[in-house]
């Protein structure tokens, strides 16, 4: 509401929604650009995947492979992975985070 108890403008309602999904699309944009990298195993294993969450490369270093312990190489793999998404989602909550809160604060919204 604002002060004085008058009804907010719907003009000035739909700029600032218009605003902010025009933000959020330009930060969907740069998420899907960029790309995050996790490691496991001191490095032996690297992920990389973009600002969504997407695999985009997986770089296994040959003395992580050994042909009697494929358990642990599928292991690597899989923490390189958790870690390379952790570190998007780090970068949605940058991107994202403030465009969330924006639309928190707008009445009739429900988020």
């Amino acid at each position: 509401m604002i002060p004085g108890g008058g009804q907010p403008n719907m003009q000035d309602l739909l700029q600032q929604a218009q605003k902010m999904q025009q933000d959020l699309a330009r930060a969907q944009e740069e998420l899907a650009s960029a790309e995050v990298e996790g490691q496991a195993g001191g490095g032996l294993v690297k992920a990389t995947v973009n600002g969504s969450g997407e695999l985009r490369g997986l770089v296994i270093d040959p003395k992580a492979v050994d042909p009697e312990d494929t358990e642990t190489l599928a292991d690597l793999v899989l923490a390189a992975v958790h870690a390379a998404n952790d570190n998007a989602q780090q970068l949605q909550q940058e991107k994202l985070g403030p465009l969330a809160q924006g639309l928190g604060g707008m009445p009739g919204l429900p988020f």
